[in-house]
């Protein structure tokens, strides 16, 4: 009898500590970096560089996919813009430019936008779930009066069995991101605006 009582006790604690796991909110701490090669067109010109952060909120999403789940996965914004602004810094130099953050009237400028950044729940199937995750950046090249503006879209679906934990999603976000940063800085419209 009391063996009995205590193997349900230990499946009830068991169990509330899965829940409690599934329904642990997650602060991602991320760190994307461009790998793409970019076009060289500059000559060392001085280019305005801004990263901004666009999106409504700093929540990307809930680890259960409903929106209503307190698993909320996170990302701040304090902590990704300076990452973002080092990579567009370094995409412009890498272009031939020489990349600064005052504004000067006459200079070229480019400013680097996270759009969107959204993680949801795909498709469901027996033992079987799925991770959505996308990213939109959006490049706006200033110069004169000309102006050009690119959309850069990255989407991920991850299957699991597992929900994944904060690390994967980390890696997940950042492979995302960097992916949308490739996106954005291999446009070679971007570089001849900026040069002209």
């Amino acid at each position: 009898m009391q063996r009995r009582r205590f193997l349900r006790l230990s499946a009830a604690l068991l169990a509330a500590g899965w829940l409690a796991g599934c329904a642990a909110p997650q602060t991602l701490q991320l760190d994307p970096r461009r790998s793409a090669e970019v076009p060289a067109t500059g000559n060392g010109q001085a280019v305005t560089v801004t990263a901004v952060d666009g999106r409504d909120g700093e929540v990307i999403g809930t680890r259960t996919g409903s929106a209503m789940s307190t698993a909320t996965i996170t990302v701040h914004a304090h902590e990704l813009v300076p990452k973002l602004q080092r990579e567009a810094e370094r995409a412009v130099r890498e272009m031939g430019f020489e990349p600064t953050t005052e504004r000067a009237e006459g200079r070229p400028s480019l400013t680097l936008t996270l759009d969107h950044l959204g993680y949801g729940r795909g498709e469901s199937r027996p033992v079987i779930d799925e991770a959505r995750i996308e990213a939109v950046f959006v490049a706006e090249a200033v110069n004169g009066g000309n102006t050009y503006t690119g959309t850069y879209t990255s989407r991920r679906t991850q299957s699991y069995a597992l929900r994944p934990d904060q690390d994967a999603n980390t890696r997940m976000v950042n492979e995302l991101l960097s992916d949308g940063l490739d996106r954005a800085f291999r446009d070679p419209e971007l570089g001849r605006l900026l040069a002209r």
